[in-house]
């Protein structure tokens, strides 16, 4: 018995797509059509072999998909879609959770491998994935976060994961203007380059680009963030001691002269 050719579209697969087998798939759509069916009735209604049933009803219990009688014979009767589905979203979040908490601790257990003097610096491209390198640095940081940002890039983009630092992490930010009410757990220094500093940085600007930033955590990751109105931004992001050094400095050194400028 063909079963499954009579079935939507692509149901099978969205079911697979949630952790279901095929078999699995078949049972659950085969209980949905009956009420209180036997073992012998799913195999005559889902096409799922006899010998195959049993074993694919227990995994549905154990999934929320399925509930069982306690008479002789057993029945059977599918969980409704709406919180079957359901269960089986909690069940793939639960399973994700766990298995990012796995691969970050190896992750950070990882040994680098031995590159000589080389000092690797990545580039990361696109916009989600540059917020998404940030949002991991700023989780993981232990002392210190230093922003240096133009206020677009910050309003827009970085203020709403700056919520990942962890609350004894010490937070700074430079940048040239500040709209609203600032965050109490932020270090936030407005520095108006724009009307002093034109001869230190080009049209007067903090940064270059409309929309960039440098982004320091724990003196020992950094992330270059560099975008204008209308492109698609990159970033360079590194760990190596020279790279991050040279940013270091370099934020010192904004900061310094603004400072000089506006006394």
């Amino acid at each position: 018995m063909n079963a499954s050719r009579d079935l939507p579209g692509n149901l099978l697969e969205s079911l697979k797509s949630l952790g279901l087998t095929k078999y699995e798939a078949l049972v659950y759509i085969g209980l949905l059509r009956v009420a209180g069916a036997t073992a012998t009735e799913i195999h005559e209604t889902s096409g799922v072999p006899r010998a195959s049933v049993y074993p694919v009803l227990d995994r549905l219990v154990q999934k929320e998909l399925v509930s069982v009688s306690h008479t002789t014979p057993k029945r059977f009767d599918a969980i409704p879609p709406d919180q079957g589905v359901e269960n089986l979203m909690r069940r793939i979040e639960s399973d994700a959770e766990s298995a990012r908490e796995a691969l970050n601790a190896l992750y950070r257990e990882k040994v680098p491998e031995a590159r000589g003097t080389q000092e690797l610096i990545w580039t990361v491209y696109g916009e989600e994935n540059i917020k998404t390198r940030l949002a991991e640095m700023f989780r993981s940081a232990e002392l210190s976060v230093e922003v240096l940002a133009a206020c677009d890039l910050l309003e827009e983009n970085v203020l709403p994961i700056l919520n990942a630092v962890p609350g004894s992490v010490q937070v700074d930010i430079v940048t040239d203007s500040w709209q609203g009410e600032q965050p109490s757990g932020f270090g936030i220094h407005i520095l108006p380059l724009a009307a002093r500093c034109e001869a230190y940085s080009p049209q007067g600007k903090l940064l270059p680009y409309e929309k960039s930033g440098v982004f320091l955590v724990d003196n020992a990751r950094t992330l270059l963030w560099l975008g204008s109105s209308g492109e698609q931004p990159s970033a360079l992001y590194s760990e190596s001691a020279g790279f991050v050094q040279f940013v270091r400095r370099h934020i010192a050194s904004v900061a310094e002269r603004a400072r000089a400028a506006v006394q």
